[in-house]
């Protein structure tokens, strides 16, 4: 039986002889930063003293045991998950997983808030990433940044210029830019007869609350969706609206959540558009069944694609891949886990791609070719090397999901 370095060796052979460096592509693999979202330890419940039941169409089924309950044991689990996946990782939190002890509404949080996040990452050398928080909150049930009420608005901005500087803080803490992404629920039931009017007053929200230009370490991006629960008919935050607008505002990224759009429409086809346009853009990898259902992302035809759009723009450094889910029905820590190795498990697929001769082909015309190339890639010995970037990470695939049942016994089990 030949050994995990023989099998290496030879899958490095078979990937030559089509023009692919593997040691390039492992490389760049290990050191391209994917951005963990913390709230799928405890079901987006987050930690803020008056924290109640989810709204704004967010949701979580199951019950399984152990969800975290604290900062400490968010942070812990967060410290196993990341020690199960190989590569470099960002931790990305939203605005109400406060770490202070402060009872504060969200309006007035301030950057100490923030300050164990931010001690925690430089300890394990991660970068942060942020996230305003507009929905599971009194003021949310009918409009935020939209709301017809001016009091209501301002609240909000209020709350998005706070995360602003937060985001600035963690990004000066961690010397590396912390996006910041804004999402809000707002949105209808049924058809408005004045379609327009929230979406100017979203317009106008986004320019108070964007326009400190100040922030060195603060990258901001808005998120659309197609529809939510309580928004069927109507959201105007719609991906046709935030397009227009990070376009005519230079400074604003786009992010594109692989649940928020038709279930005919997927993010891969949507990628080299955008980047004619922005000059960055930020990912939600996420794996919709039937609508936003936030599951656990596998390795699975549409996240191969994603990654592949990226490599072949060669967009890499302008691309920001994070992921977005929370399952409640699995262990929380393997969910995480299974999400972000097959996140990087597609990435390195796609760096295996010969992309090079693939375009030296199709320019040439030989689209014969290029299809019988792009497909033999396919049955190329990439577990092999998949497996070599895990054991140089040391954490093999066929061992971690025992180290998940054995931290399930030991910590979760006692919660």
């Amino acid at each position: 039986m030949l050994s995990q370095q023989e099998l290496y060796v030879s899958a490095r052979e078979h990937y030559a002889s089509i023009g692919v460096d593997t040691e390039s592509a492992l490389a760049c693999a290990q050191k391209t930063a994917i951005s963990l979202h913390c709230w799928q330890g405890d079901d987006v419940r987050g930690f803020e003293s008056s924290a109640g039941a989810l709204t704004g169409g967010i949701q979580t089924t199951g019950g399984y045991p152990g969800a975290a309950r604290n900062f400490d044991e968010l942070t812990a689990d967060l410290g196993k998950a990341l020690s199960l996946a190989p590569g470099t990782y960002k931790i990305s939190i939203h605005a109400n997983y406060i770490s202070s002890a402060r009872t504060v509404d969200r309006d007035a949080l301030e950057p100490e808030d923030f300050a164990a996040w931010a001690d925690w990452a430089c300890r394990l050398g991660l970068g942060l990433d942020f996230n305003s928080t507009f929905f599971s909150h009194p003021l949310s049930e009918n409009g935020t940044l939209t709301s017809a009420d001016k009091a209501v608005r301002d609240f909000w901005i209020a709350h998005a210029i706070a995360s602003r500087r937060i985001a600035d803080y963690l990004g000066q803490r961690t010397q590396t830019s912390c996006l910041l992404n804004h999402w809000i629920p707002d949105g209808g039931k049924e058809v408005p007869a004045d379609t327009l009017s929230p979406r100017l007053r979203l317009k106008e929200s986004l320019n108070t609350m964007l326009a400190d230009k100040s922030l060195a370490f603060c990258k901001d991006s808005v998120e659309s969706k197609l529809f939510g629960i309580g928004s069927e008919s109507y959201v105007p935050g719609s991906h046709e609206f935030y397009l227009g607008y990070a376009v005519s505002h230079p400074g604003t990224m786009l992010t594109l959540d692989a649940g928020h759009f038709h279930p005919t429409e997927v993010i891969s086809a949507k990628i080299s558009s955008v980047l004619c346009f922005l000059p960055e853009i930020m990912l939600h990898v996420s794996r919709p069944v039937r609508w936003d259902s936030d599951h656990v992302v596998l390795l699975d035809d549409e996240t191969r694609a994603i990654m592949h759009e990226i490599i072949s723009c060669r967009a890499l450094d302008r691309v920001h891949i994070g992921t977005d889910y929370f399952d409640a029905s699995i262990n929380r820590v393997a969910a995480w886990v299974l999400g972000a190795r097959s996140t990087r498990k597609a990435l390195l697929f796609a760096l295996l791609e010969p992309i090079d001769e693939l375009r030296r082909l199709e320019s040439e015309g030989d689209n014969t070719g290029r299809l019988a190339l792009w497909q033999s890639c396919y049955s190329m010995p990439f577990g092999a090397v998949w497996n070599e970037l895990c054991a140089r990470a040391n954490c093999p695939d066929a061992r971690w999901i025992h180290d998940i049942r054995d931290y399930e016994r030991a910590v979760l089990a006692s919660r």
